[in-house]
């Protein structure tokens, strides 16, 4: 049952969804329960642990399934006042201590888990302690069997529309652009979420809670949450993102006014406006530790540039495994720069070690890399020392572990003069980028918000433009400088603060702007 008597699939900020969409989103949620079970009257409780890598790194509890049989509720205040006192920062607000925040994700692909250490970044450097609380990690629960069938589907639908052009022109990109942007899309959405509350119920309904997806935030809201965040991640608007009830932000100036004019989510109508209160711009979700070291990597980088060293390459392999073809091209071409010596490739495959293993089969040259493979520590001491001189050559890193395997990027791309991504979540980030074709026609204005700060290249979709790019970038590193010198300006007007305005918003103490 939904615990609260709104049904946000019918009327969605006062625009009426007509008969024949509503009832096929409760015939969703139906086929749902008959698939996956209906547990809203089966009791989860909580527990909490150090999260791996980011618990100490960022302070990070990580909410898990109870011991079976237990009946105790969670004290999520008694956890966080038992938990290790953060270092002060110069964000540190010393009235929220101590005080817990809820990170709401979801385990789909590395974007939402990226998103949210941004977003427990901050809230540990503000005081807060962050608890972890992926929708995904209750394989029980109805919440976690949909969240995974969803997950699968993307994935797959990733994978084809890379290998199969007729598919990603006729079907993939018009979904990810167009159909995931329709107002029944969010309907169908919310009544599924209400079959995700039952993990909810040990949650205090008033701690602050940032979600970083829409099916954690949306659930939050149908279990009584007061306090919920709805950071969207796409600079696209698409209905897909709304959870009303919650306070939206976005990244973007542009994504601030397409979310408020709900724009383009009915072709058949114009649809009345996000009303004022639920949508806040807030700037780009980037952890702490990235913003407050701005000037210094962006010292380093130049330092390199122009000092002859060789131009480091960050090239990050998506989980879902699309566009290995692509990325095979790049590093066949960066392969004979880094063995003579102008340049380094830094290849990070995340938690799918299986997908170096297929490039190391086709690209012979990566036999000679310098391997790191589920060995945090050793990363962490590879780039311990400033300007992590030993960073030459080629290197592969990867690990089992999720979260070592999202946030060896963030400590990679602080010691790194290129990041070479798709414009996903990464689009984003302080530092250079070289924007490789999107996966998802949603990713394209990622893409352009990059291009646009100067932060970024434009979208380069194919590998002649992007090897011809990475040449340039060879022959005149100013190209590269540049980006630091465009960095280094949007910092000045905070444009990189988003995660920090978020869990503030959520917390009630950032008023908007």
């Amino acid at each position: 049952m939904v615990a609260n008597s709104v049904d946000r699939a019918k009327v969605i900020f006062g625009n009426e969804i007509d008969t024949a969409d509503y009832e096929k989103a409760c015939k969703g949620k139906e086929k749902y329960a008959r698939r996956f079970g209906d547990d809203s009257n089966t009791v989860y409780h909580l527990r909490a642990e150090e999260a791996p890598v980011i618990g100490k790194h960022l302070g990070v509890r990580w909410l898990r399934p109870a011991e079976p049989g237990s009946d105790e509720v969670f004290d999520m205040a008694a956890d966080a006042a038992a938990a290790p006192v953060a270092s002060t920062t110069p964000k540190t607000i010393s009235e929220v201590q101590g005080k817990p925040l809820v990170v709401g994700n979801i385990r789909m692909g590395f974007g939402h888990y990226r998103i949210s250490m941004a977003i427990a970044s901050a809230a540990h450097a503000l005081g807060f302690v962050p608890y972890w609380f992926d929708l995904c990690g209750f394989p029980e629960s109805t919440c976690s069997k949909l969240i995974e069938h969803q997950n699968n589907l993307y994935s797959m639908g990733s994978r084809v529309s890379q290998k199969v052009g007729a598919f990603n022109a006729l079907y993939w990109e018009p979904l990810n652009s167009e159909g995931f942007r329709k107002l029944t899309y969010n309907s169908g959405d919310q009544k599924n979420a209400e079959l995700m509350v039952p993990i909810f119920r040990d949650l205090p309904k008033d701690v602050p809670y940032v979600g970083t997806h829409a099916w954690p935030a949306q659930a939050a809201v149908h279990a009584g949450m007061t306090h919920v965040v709805n950071a969207i991640p796409d600079n696209w608007p698409m209905a897909l993102h709304l959870a009303e009830g919650s306070r939206h932000a976005v990244q973007t100036p542009s994504a601030y006014q397409g979310y408020k004019m709900l724009r383009g989510m009915d072709k058949k109508r114009q649809l009345k406006p996000m009303p004022e209160g639920s949508l806040f711009y807030t700037g780009h979700y980037i952890d702490h530790e990235l913003v407050s070291n701005i000037e210094a990597d962006c010292a380093a980088r130049r330092a390199r540039l122009h000092g002859g060293c060789p131009i480091r390459y960050l090239v990050c392999v998506g989980g879902a495994g699309a566009q290995q073809d692509l990325i095979r091209g790049i590093i066949e071409h960066v392969v004979p720069l880094a063995e003579r010596g102008e340049a380094t490739l830094l290849v990070n495959v995340g938690d799918h070690i299986d997908v170096w293993d297929a490039l190391a089969k086709s690209v012979p040259a990566l036999s000679r890399a310098k391997t790191h493979f589920d060995d945090f520590t050793e990363l962490e001491n590879l780039v311990s020392e400033p300007g992590a001189p030993k960073l030459d050559g080629i290197h592969a890193f990867g690990y089992t572990d999720i979260f070592a395997a999202v946030y060896s990027t963030n400590l990679l791309m602080r010691h790194t003069d290129v990041l070479v991504t798709k414009p996903s979540e990464l689009a984003f980030y302080p530092v250079p980028k070289l924007m490789i074709h999107r996966v998802g026609g949603h990713e394209a204005w990622g893409a352009i918000r990059a291009a646009e700060i100067g932060d970024g290249t434009y979208e380069l979709q194919k590998l002649d433009e992007i090897t011809a790019m990475m040449d340039a970038f060879q022959q005149d590193r100013s190209l590269v400088s540049m980006m630091c010198d465009r960095i280094e300006e949007a910092n000045a007007h905070g444009v990189y603060n988003g995660a920090y305005r978020a869990v503030l918003l959520a917390a009630g103490l950032w008023p908007g702007e």
